[in-house]
């Protein structure tokens, strides 16, 4: 075995200048070559465990796997017997997962490229990949082929095969061999050989180059001896005469060569020598009769790989048109896998494609076969027992057809599509690396093989379609190298070394992709690496060596490409485009020595590019992720933002930097005259180890203005909150503003701290100052925030005689301070004695606090003579109660003191402790701020689980006794409700909702005791009216009728006009005592509204005219000076609910019931006009003409014209000779009698133009013949043609599918309709399951495309009700008819219709709300012939 070659040295052999000088270098290194993929492999298991992809399904194991012999017998109606358990696996249809190998076309998308679904293409990945491939054109054998053909007329090339040499079949018969420098070494037969064999139409050389097999388009099969160029076989009876050679393939075993003829037939060939003579034995493996074979691939093993326990089976795979077969031709013929296709266009090319790779740590052959866009792998094992095994891998999806699959190595692979364009993948990631257009190349096809042109075209039509995109032998790989053969040409494709893929991009000056590209060298994220040897860390350290060279050269061409003129906007543009880049990848590579010296030294020539640089470090240095500045660079940075005035920035940069190497006095006098308190601070600490100068500082600016009483400054609050922040971190053993102090000094610096603050006065300290100014100046502040610190630090403290001394030290300093002066408001003295009373309630409490001074602070906030505060005072002893200081207190006296200041929620904290929660209800209705919870707290406390019964009961009673807001003044204080309102004036809504839940068998004598009616009527609107919002069930209440009417009757008295809005929504109340309620209180609407809901119609009618001629009387007495009369808006707005009255029933009504509604209306309206003269007309004569003619154009629509005209001219006054005074009445009518004619014949005239139009069409759509989409059956997925039985016939549906009459059978799509068998469309019905059955049924044409005879039947039958839905769908929207139905609703609905609010409108469902609708101002639409 030979040593391992350094693939660097490989790689940058195979990119030598010259395709000559490539071809040469690349045969010479044939071992190596040959040896790459192995190579590859001990890296990916050495290296690569962790990128193996270990998502695979196995496929199921059958105990005895089928024979050659079985498959070869079995009808192609059976299943096969070794498939996939779940065929989803493989994206196999589950209806149509059966394999036939047929001579039809058999797929449901045959041929209609456009139909296939595909994925979204991928995005370009020039910019992640670079270029992965270089192609090259071999320019010597080209031209040689080109002489070859013009010379010796050896025809276009044909077939190419590669190895050590190069092999080049014609299509006059030659083969022309040609060495590694491309100079043709052979050229072997003739072109009389050719005229009697034809086109060499296969190549094949073996392993060790010494022979090589001719497959000729007549058949004939040739040897030749490549060493002497010597003819030793010549075979014609290997295969049944008049097909065409279309593979021939040598095994591992030199004497071992399978062929496959047009026929789709597989032979084995065996070569054997006996006493000198040269014979060939020929066995059939596959046979054409029972599918056509179109591609055969035995496994071949490396030398490397002889030894592989999988090469002792020499596996074959073959793919037919309809399946895959791998089969082993030792120790004996034995079928180790079948596995069907899905679905797939049938003129796709069946692939096949082995190659080893590794997986779970070992190394096995993979198999890729695809046909159409999807590739699938299957992993090949060998177990212990000596069966193979296979293992489905994740299927590779794609946007494209595929006509050749090539791999490079076991991780990248090469696709070839039908447009031409080359496409490299990562297998493991399914990611394109690179697309290449090669139309260039002119590539051959072996279409004419296919369709056995030579012989007479004697194939068939499937095997003929597939040869249409065949190139099978125009392409062939070796050695890491595609080889595709052109017309006039050979093109070789490889791999590109890493180095050459960053150069590449170089050279196009992509320079920010190549170091991208070239850093993921480093991380070993890139795909398709080639060249790069060794560990991981030589890895790296040879591509950081290649990315430095490449900074330099991008640092350079950034300062020699900056605009020298123009805004200083484009300068700073320029550079922060490149710069950072820069910056980047020298903190990504670990070099900041490169960094800070030579990148820095050249980036500072330009003050533009400086000034970028310095910007860009700053993220880095806020994350802590650049340590280490050098101090020139750290003095430039700083220098920078202050000249930019960017100080918050550097405050930022300042707190994240070591700055021990800087002037400290002179970074502390920047930062305290730029109010860097931060920084400032961080320099004190980390600079000099100093943490109570910085105190001093802060403590002389916020003082001053704190002990004068003066409001602090926004800047002062600042300062102060970062003290306090800064104090609690140094006691706390953090740094400032981040970080943590040395251990080493965490004790120091809290003792600092500590003794700092109790100091009983400042340095340089007036006379005037009091004691402890920093306790008393940090209390003034933020009371409770400075508490909370010390809360903190007593937390942290151990129990040791020290820590113990600080405490109390502190405390009786704090309680000096602030129990003894007067200046600190109640809250502060309360936030004190909070901490103190949660400090003594602690277990292991070691303070002394004087328990009177509790006292005294309860006497200090419960004073009665200082109203001012209250809630403060309040909140502050309640948290003081809560923190536990109520062990400090003797609670009788607590509550007596409560009650006096009027501290509620004291009380209710202390009764709650005791359970008294009835008292509580009290404490609410007391407090003025929290009166209206007190519902939610008596709710929570009746519906919430965990209190005993007695309490729930007590807390009953007083909620039943503040019902009404009377109680026992013999009783506490605090149980006296003396001026108390009531619960149901405080909250009407609420108190009905409480009384709902939980009082409701007490709701009359919670009614019965309420004696304001007011309150009563409020209380009775939120309980029985649904539109309060109360959310209780009425059914469950079970309220009497009584109580019902009479919350009306208080509705009548304290809201009239809402009365009838209220009884459309109300339920339970009797008919004939609420008409009495309203007719006591004379609400004649609401009455007539009662009387139409009982039936009352002429009742309700009579009281609605009576109202409206008292109003007509009213307005004709008036005196003719009066201009502004309210009485004729009570005239229209009567008339109008008068008229909304009788339309609303004369639908149901005889005509003799609607003239008694109608006319006495008309004569009520009439009859003021009567009175008043033509001379001296009244003053609203105007009006009520206008009125009349409303009530005449509304009578129209339920009264005959003649009716109405009849009744005119009868009356005296009218019938001797006034008719001038409504003529305009008259003419009115009469044109909108002409209107509504007009309508009619229009509209008549549209529907009848419809009917025409949908007749014709329907007419038109069931005479068409049917034009059936596909020549297969839509089921059984074979032509309709093949089947032969007699009895079987071919169905036809309009919808375009076409089936067998069997096949339909079996799916039981038939059904009987008057005794006659009806069919229905499998694909249809299945895709309408839920529409009925009849809906998709469809008349057949039954027997050999003959039409059957259609019946005819007064009714549509199935076929024609499919074409009028058909119909119906191609004119989409509302129909005329349905748009003048939906006009007409519309116009007579614009009545005013107030007592309707239980009948919805008719434009509640309005065609027009439809938000698809769309008004479509064309003709219908005419259907294709």
């Amino acid at each position: 075995m030979e040593n391992e070659p350094d693939h660097e040295n490989v790689e940058q052999s195979l990119c030598a200048k010259t395709t000559e000088e490539e071809l040469n270098k690349s045969f010479s290194l044939e071992a190596s070559l040959s040896k790459f993929s192995y190579i590859d492999l001990d890296k990916e298991l050495e290296f690569k465990n962790d990128l193996i992809d270990d998502k695979e399904f196995d496929i199921p194991q059958v105990d005895t796997p089928p024979t050659l012999e079985s498959i070869l017998n079995e009808t192609d109606d059976e299943d096969e017997s070794f498939v996939l358990e779940d065929p989803t696996l493989l994206n196999i249809d589950t209806i149509d997962s059966h394999s036939y190998d047929t001579s039809s076309v058999a797929s449901s998308d045959s041929g209609d490229r456009t139909n296939l679904k595909r994925k979204k293409r991928l995005p370009d990945s020039f910019s992640l990949h670079g270029s992965v491939m270089r192609h090259s054109l071999l320019k010597g054998i080209s031209a040689q082929i080109v002489s070859a053909a013009d010379k010796v007329d050896a025809g276009l090339p044909t077939a190419i095969a590669v190895s050590s040499l190069i092999a080049v079949g014609t299509a006059h018969g030659l083969a022309l061999i040609f060495d590694q420098n491309q100079a043709l070494r052979l050229c072997l037969g003739s072109t009389s050989v050719g005229g009697q064999y034809g086109a060499i139409s296969a190549l094949s050389i073996n392993n060790d180059c010494s022979r090589l097999l001719c497959g000729f388009a007549k058949g004939q099969i040739t040897m030749w001896d490549l060493a002497s160029g010597k003819l030793l076989r010549s075979i014609t009876d290997a295969h049944p005469p008049g097909t065409a050679i279309l593979h021939i393939k040598f095994t591992d075993d030199p004497t071992l060569a399978i062929c496959n003829d047009s026929g789709g037939s597989v032979f084995e060939l065996t070569f054997k020598r006996v006493m000198g003579v040269r014979t060939c034995e020929s066995r059939c493996l596959f046979s054409g009769s029972k599918g056509e074979v179109c591609c055969i691939e035995p496994l071949h093993s490396k030398p490397d790989l002889k030894d592989h326990p999988i090469t002792q089976f020499s596996l074959l795979a073959m793919a037919s048109l309809t399946k895959i077969l791998v089969i082993g031709l030792k120790p004996s013929l034995k079928v180790w896998m079948t596995f069907p296709y899905g679905r797939m266009d049938p003129s796709s090319v069946p692939l096949l494609a082995w190659h080893f790779v590794a997986a779970h740590n070992s190394v096995n052959p993979m198999l890729a076969f695809c046909r159409g866009d999807v590739v699938h792998f299957l992993l090949v094992k060998r177990d212990e027992s000596g069966a193979i095994h296979v293992t489905k891998q994740k299927h590779l999806h794609l946007y494209y057809d595929l006509i050749n699959f090539t791999w490079m190595n076991s991780r990248t692979v090469v696709l070839l599509d039908s447009a031409e364009k080359l496409h490299v993948i990562d297998r493991q990631t399914q990611e394109e690396l690179e697309t290449v257009e090669i139309s260039e190349v002119q590539l051959v096809y072996n279409s004419s093989h296919f369709k056995s042109l030579a012989t007479g075209g004697n194939v068939s039509q499937a095997l003929a379609l597939v040869g249409e995109k065949a190139c099978y032998q125009s392409i062939s790989s070796y050695g890491g190298q595609i080889f595709y053969l052109g017309t006039k040409s050979v093109y070789v494709m490889m791999l590109r070394s890493w180095r050459e893929r960053v150069d590449h991009l170089l050279k196009q000056d992509c320079l920010t992709e190549a170091l991208a590209l070239a850093w993921s060298f480093h991380e070993g994220k890139a795909k398709a690496v080639v060249g790069l040897s060794g560990d991981a860390s030589k890895r790296k350290a040879v591509v950081a060596d290649r990315m430095v060279e490449i900074l330099f050269h991008y640092t350079d061409r950034a300062l020699k490409k900056c605009p020298d003129q123009g805004k200083i906007q484009v300068m700073e543009q320029h550079f922060q485009d490149m710069v950072p880049v820069i910056v980047d990848y020298c903190l990504l590579l670990q070099r900041k020595d490169l960094l800070f010296s030579q990148m820095y030294d050249k980036l500072s020539e330009n003050s533009v590019a400086k000034g970028v640089f310095l910007e860009c470090l700053e993220p880095y240095i806020l994350s802590d992720k650049l340590v280490g500045i050098t101090p020139q660079v750290m003095k430039d940075l700083l220098v920078h933002f202050q000249d930019k005035k960017l100080m918050e920035n550097v405050e930022a940069l300042i707190v994240h930097m070591d700055i021990t190497s800087l002037d400290i006095q002179q970074v502390v006098l920047m930062c305290w005259e730029n109010h860097l308190y931060d920084a400032m601070i961080y320099v004190y600490n980390r600079g000099m180890n100093e943490f109570i100068s910085p105190m001093e500082k802060l403590f002389k600016v916020i003082a001053p203005p704190l002990n004068a009483g003066k409001t602090l400054t926004d800047e002062q609050v600042v300062m102060g909150n970062k003290l306090l922040v800064y104090i609690s971190c140094c006691l706390a053993g953090r740094a400032y503003p981040l970080g943590d102090i040395p251990e080493d000094l965490v004790p120091l610096v809290k003792n600092q701290v500590f003794e700092f603050l109790i100091r009983l006065h400042s340095a340089e300290a007036s006379p005037e100052e009091e004691i402890y100014p920093y306790v008393r100046t940090l209390l003034h502040f933020d009371t409770r925030e400075f508490l909370n610190v010390l809360a903190l630090t007593f937390e942290d403290f151990k129990n040791d005689k020290q820590a113990v001394e600080y405490q109390q030290r502190i405390v009786d300093i704090l309680l000096k301070v602030m129990v003894e002066n007067s200046d600190f408001t109640p809250s502060q003295v309360g936030c004190l004695f909070t901490f103190l009373a949660r400090q003594l309630a602690k277990p292991d409490n070691t303070l002394f606090v004087n328990r009177t001074l509790f006292d005294q602070v309860l006497e200090f906030l419960c004073s009665p003579d200082d109203d001012s505060r209250h809630s403060e005072r309040q909140q502050v002893l309640l948290e003081l109660l809560q923190a536990g200081g109520i062990v400090q207190f003797e609670e009788s006296r607590l509550i007596h003191m409560a009650e006096k200041a009027e501290f509620y929620q004291i009380c209710e904290f202390m009764y709650e402790r005791e359970h008294q929660y009835d008292k509580i209800i009290d404490c609410y209705l007391r407090d003025p701020l929290r009166e209206e919870e007190v519902f939610n707290y008596i709710h929570n406390i009746l519906s919430i689980p965990g209190h005993s019964a007695e309490e729930k009961q007590s807390v009953w009673q007083k909620a039943m006794d503040h019902i009404e807001g009377y109680a026992d003044t013999q009783k506490p204080f605090l149980d006296r409700v003396c001026g108390l309102r009531e619960l149901v004036s405080l909250k009407p809504c609420k108190a009905a909702e409480l009384v709902a839940t939980h009082f409701s068998e007490q709701i009359e004598t919670v009614i019965n005791k309420l004696e304001n009616q007011l309150l009563l009527f409020k209380f009775l609107r939120s309980l029985l009216d649904p539109r309060e919002g109360i959310h209780v069930n009425q059914e469950l209440l079970q309220i009497s009728p009584c109580i019902t009417e009479q919350f009306i009757e208080l509705l009548c008295q304290f809201s009239p006009t809402q009365v009838i809005e209220t009884l459309q929504v109300l339920e339970g109340y009797r008919l004939e005592e609420t008409i009495q309620i309203t007719q006591k209180y004379q609400l004649h609407e609401v009455t007539a509204y009662l009387l139409e809901k009982k039936g009352d119609v002429h009742g309700a009618f009579s009281i609605m005219l009576k109202r409206l001629q008292s109003k007509l009387q009213e307005i004709t007495h008036q005196g003719e000076t009066t201009r502004e009369d309210p009485s004729l808006k009570d005239v229209e707005e009567t008339t109008v609910e008068t008229i909304a009255l009788c339309q609303r029933n004369s639908h149901n009504l005889n005509q003799q019931q609607r003239e008694a509604l109608w006319f006495p209306l008309l004569e009520a309206m009439m009859a003021p006009q009567k009175l008043s003269s033509s001379a001296t007309p009244h003053l609203h004569s105007e009006a009520l003409k206008s009125l009349t003619m409303q009530v005449l154009n509304s009578m129209a629509a339920f009264i005959a014209l003649p009716s109405i005209l009849q009744r005119i001219l009868q009356d005296p006054v009218y019938g001797k000779g006034k008719l001038g005074e409504i003529q305009g009445l008259i003419l009115g009518m009469l044109d909108t009698f002409n209107y509504e004619q007009t309508l009619l014949e229009t509209t008549t005239s549209l529907l009848n133009q419809d009917l025409h139009w949908s007749l014709c069409n329907l007419r038109a759509s069931i005479t068409k013949g049917l034009n059936p989409k596909q020549d297969y059956c839509s089921i059984c997925l074979q032509q309709y043609k093949r089947r032969q039985e007699t009895a079987d016939e071919i169905i036809v549906f309009s919808c375009g599918h076409l089936y067998h009459s069997f096949c339909l059978q079996n799916k039981e799509c038939t059904i009987e309709i008057e005794g006659q068998t009806r069919w229905t469309c499998y694909k249809c019905s299945s895709s309408y399951k839920a529409g009925k059955l009849s809906e998709n049924s469809s008349e057949v044409k039954k027997g050999r495309i003959t039409p059957s005879q259609a019946t005819s039947e007064p009714v549509l039958d199935p076929q024609q009700i499919q074409a009028f839905d058909r119909l119906c769908r191609l004119y989409r929207g509302s129909s005329r008819l349905a748009l003048l139905t939906e006009l007409s609703q519309s116009r007579g609905s614009e009545s005013y219709r107030p007592f309707s609010g239980s009948q919805s409108g008719p434009a509640s469902h309005s065609i027009f709300q439809n938000e698809n609708f769309q008004l479509q101002l064309i003709p219908p639409p005419v259907t294709e012939d």
